[in-house]
């Protein structure tokens, strides 16, 4: 049930934040009615049209009435730049806006994460969670994924035709094809899946709240800003919340989780007095629990481009010569929600080693089947692709901060980009790998020129002053409430935030470090795990993997 007025202050579960773990959580935590849950999001009804069609996801991120329109503090080692680091302020959060891509990472990410003392997240043990919530269109009878869920995800129904040109590109040097990056290996190239269903996205509204609306243990409040945790005697009994202009108070006689994401979840952590106890006390914050590792480890995968430019029609994008077809693209969308607009644009991509001796890919090479134009950007005018390099484990770290004790001030965003020099080394070899594709045969009879880095930037130096110039994130932010066994961890295995009783974080900010690959789907997965351990249930047996190909 949504309503914008509490019917009562006081509930057994209390989840601030309504993306996708939220709606994951909302779900299924009031699975039972006796359970009474609320949902707590600061933005808006999902309705803004932007959200739905997929094609129009890079107009979705900028729509200021949707997102926070967080930016980072300036990059030091980025020349000085600030860079967009968008997240949803909307009914599903993130899953609102994003681009809607499904891949969980490679299984050794998992297997580290239990290596590191994190009990249960092992690769085999979290895999069911994964299996349960999906719904895929593409596999049958695979034990890595499942049918019947409550989130759908599919192969694109008819990509841009230059996706071909890609694969033939990268199978002329040798790479591998793979058509399941959700398998047992992520490395090779091929089609990715979408989180996308009937022509439209899916969010964490569309799969897993929508379903649980007429619940009426369920309550679920937007514009509420949360601005803080209600802490007595290192308990959480509740949140205060800003709405209609009136502060007030909602009870939690069981749990709150932070489900706000990895900006929001450590800032409403510092309002609480949880945090580096010198920090909150320099912005005259009453300390209810001194834990310095708030906010710290924070980091996002990073990327950059080699772009390319034609006069050739075959990409999306909107000229004079594409016009008819742009035409009948809008109406087959608005008469049978098929077409480019119900594709999330970048429908390819490889995961590969840039270097020999690795155990897993380092860099995700995605192919943009579109011109980039930043002076046009979202409109996409005139005609182009690309390839993106992505690091897929950064080594630098930095910290989400608060800038003031008004919960209404954006907090300090310092991903600390490429502070580490070993950062340069895979996105310069991946930068040299994206040219080599682009100059295959397959690609020659686009007649694609380049536009950046351009051909004069060539030695490794050159290159590496490209990336100061051009690298930013991938919208992946990750790892500020950090998961683990030892004293500069936020929350425990079981996602407790150490030292507070009735407390608990479940996003993206608990991973101890980022996945190899894109971030929804194992932040439905963490939420599905946290719901099991919040309800004392026995978790589902491991799924035993295809150790061989690992």
């Amino acid at each position: 049930m949504v309503t914008s007025q509490p019917n009562d202050c006081v509930f057994d579960y209390v989840i601030v934040g309504a993306g996708t773990a939220g709606c994951v959580l909302a779900n299924r935590l009031s699975e039972d009615p006796s359970n009474r849950v609320c949902l707590i999001e600061a933005g808006p009804k999902d309705r803004h049209p932007f959200i739905h069609v997929p094609a129009l996801v890079a107009a979705a991120m900028v729509r200021p009435s949707i997102v926070w329109g967080y930016w980072s503090a300036p990059q030091r080692n980025l020349n000085g730049r600030k860079v967009p680091m968008p997240r949803g302020r909307v009914l599903g959060g993130t899953s609102s806006i994003n681009g809607m891509v499904y891949i969980r990472g490679n299984p050794r990410d998992y297997d580290d994460w239990a290596a590191a003392g994190n009990r249960g997240w092992s690769y085999q043990e979290v895999l069911p969670y994964f299996v349960r919530s999906e719904n895929n269109e593409a596999f049958n009878g695979s034990p890595y994924h499942g049918k019947g869920g409550l989130m759908n995800v599919l192969s694109i129904k008819r990509p841009n035709a230059l996706n071909a040109a890609f694969w033939e590109a990268m199978q002329s040097l040798q790479y591998r094809r793979n058509d399941d990056f959700n398998g047992p290996d992520t490395e090779g190239y091929g089609p990715r899946q979408g989180t996308i269903k009937d022509g439209r996205r899916e969010s964490g509204v569309t799969a897993f709240l929508k379903p649980a609306m007429n619940r009426t243990n369920l309550t679920v409040l937007t514009k509420a800003l949360v601005t803080r945790v209600v802490i007595e005697n290192r308990r959480a009994r509740g949140v205060e919340i800003q709405l209609d202009g009136e502060t007030r108070r909602i009870g939690a006689q069981g749990e709150v989780i932070l489900s706000a994401g990895s900006i929001g979840s450590p800032q409403i952590l510092l309002l609480s007095g949880i945090g580096d106890g010198a920090a909150l006390q320099a912005l005259g914050i009453p300390v209810q629990h001194n834990l310095p590792g708030v906010g710290a480890n924070f980091h996002d995968h990073v990327a950059s481009a080699v772009l390319m430019v034609t006069s050739n029609s075959t990409s999306y994008g909107i000229s004079l010569k594409a016009l008819p077809r742009g035409v009948w693209n809008v109406f087959e969308y608005l008469s049978m929600r098929k077409g480019p607009f119900a594709s999330n644009v970048f429908e390819s991509h490889a995961f590969v080693k840039t270097t020999s001796g690795l155990d897993r890919p380092d860099a995700q090479i995605v192919f943009q089947p579109a011109r980039r134009n930043q002076s046009t950007f979202p409109l996409p005018l005139g005609h182009g692709f690309n390839i993106s390099v992505v690091l897929l484990y950064p080594k630098s770290r930095g910290r989400i901060a608060l800038s003031s004790p008004d919960p209404r001030a954006m907090p300090v965003i310092d991903p600390n980009i490429l502070s580490v020099p070993e950062d340069f080394d895979p996105l310069v070899r991946g930068l040299k790998l994206a040219r080599r594709i682009l100059a295959t045969p397959a690609f020659s009879p686009y007649k694609g020129t380049e536009f950046l880095p351009g051909p004069k930037v060539e030695s490794d130096e050159a290159l590496k002053e490209y990336l100061r110039a051009t690298t930013a994130t991938v919208f992946h932010p990750a790892g500020s409430c950090r998961m683990g066994v030892d004293d500069a961890a936020v929350v425990t295995p079981e996602l407790k935030v150490r030292g507070v009783d009735g407390l608990r974080v479940a996003d993206a900010s608990i991973f101890p470090r980022l996945m190899g690959g894109n971030t929804n789907a194992p932040v439905v997965m963490v939420a599905e795990k946290a719901a099991d351990m919040i309800l004392g249930r026995t978790p589902p047996p491991p799924i035993q993997s295809n150790q061989d190909r690992r």
